[in-house]
């Protein structure tokens, strides 16, 4: 399988990776990954073979409408999880209870909320990580460059003013698929 995802990857659509690239499974067991601009249905497979390519285990939240037969098979087997997202409740403390419950947990989610242009990242992502005490793995989709970049971890501090600041400059500038609907 990580042949075929680095034959396709860099070969075939020549992508590059840099950065963070494995960021050190070593040390970062848990960690919430941000994959932005999130403008296409195409961000889907470039996550997907960006995992496979850089070898580390991360899992996905998708909306549980997704989660329909025969859909819900494939989304499954490639480690997606299913979040509702209409239902009553804390969603950052239900997510945090996910990363207590395990030694090795590592989610990426869009902090954009949908596909749509927004002019802001939603919050969840950050407070998640903030009260797990993780770092957040920021990951570029520049289609203009066909280049995934991915950051050092970032541990919120008890500025969400300055941290969404340094969060928001790491995107400054990429274009997603869609550039009209590109964050920034």
């Amino acid at each position: 399988m990580k042949f075929l995802s680095k034959l396709i990857y860099f070969k075939i659509l020549n992508w590059k990776v840099k950065g963070n690239i494995s960021f050190s499974t070593e040390k970062i067991k848990k960690c919430i990954i941000i994959p932005v601009p999130h403008t296409s249905w195409h961000d889907f497979y470039i996550g997907i073979l960006l995992r496979s390519v850089s070898s580390v285990n991360t899992r996905f939240l998708g909306k549980k409408e997704l989660f329909i037969f025969p859909f819900s098979i494939l989304l499954k087997w490639l480690n997606f999880f299913p979040v509702d997202r209409f239902k009553k409740g804390n969603k950052v403390d239900e997510i945090v209870s996910i990363f207590d419950k395990h030694s090795e947990f590592r989610i990426g989610l869009a902090p954009e909320g949908t596909r749509a242009k927004v002019d802001k990242l939603r919050t969840g992502f950050y407070h998640i990580a903030k009260k797990a005490n993780i770092p957040i793995i920021m990951v570029t989709l520049d289609y203009k460059n066909k280049t995934n970049t991915i950051s050092e971890p970032f541990y919120p501090t008890n500025d969400i003013a300055q941290d969404f600041k340094f969060i928001e400059n790491f995107f400054k500038g990429i274009e997603g698929k869609i550039k009209d609907r590109s964050f920034n």
